[in-house]
């Protein structure tokens, strides 16, 4: 195939396996019951946040730093799909990609809706992290029993 890319036919990554290795991944990952602490620093977006031990994939202890974004997907990006009958005026796509991150793409919603447990500064990591590893010392995750798992193969 040429420099196009045609709907429906697989590219080199799903001739390589990615999508079957790294559905095999996330389910180790999504079955694993050791403690998960994570930290977001910079960008958290769509199905690459939810596999960063996020609450939804039973993530124990999520940190924020006040310059996480959290989001669907990126402020410019969502801009362009929810308002692209504007994508010629750059000014005010400029504007609305701000107005989007101001409003959608930072850590505090995502902490009122109780995706991460607490914001915290930059020099409070080390000891945050420490004390949230010393509290799941004693982790028992009690998952359903079951004789084999739902692996994707």
């Amino acid at each position: 195939m040429g420099g196009a890319r045609v709907p429906g036919a697989p590219t080199a990554q799903e001739y390589g396996g990615i999508i079957k290795n790294g559905a095999k991944l996330l389910y180790a990952y999504a079955e694993c019951t050791v403690p998960k602490v994570t930290l977001i620093t910079r960008k958290a977006y769509g199905g690459a946040y939810d596999v960063m031990a996020s609450k939804h994939l039973r993530g124990d202890v999520n940190f924020a730093w006040p310059s996480a974004e959290i989001a669907v997907m990126g402020a410019k990006g969502a801009v362009e799909i929810i308002f692209r009958k504007d994508k010629g005026d750059e000014a005010l796509i400029q504007a609305r990609t701000d107005e989007y991150q101001a409003k959608f793409a930072n850590p505090f919603i995502a902490a009122s809706r109780g995706y991460v447990d607490d914001i915290i500064r930059p020099h409070e990591t080390r000891e945050r992290v420490c004390k949230s590893f010393a509290m799941l010392r004693d982790k028992q995750l009690e998952n359903p029993w079951r004789k084999h798992g739902n692996i994707p193969l």
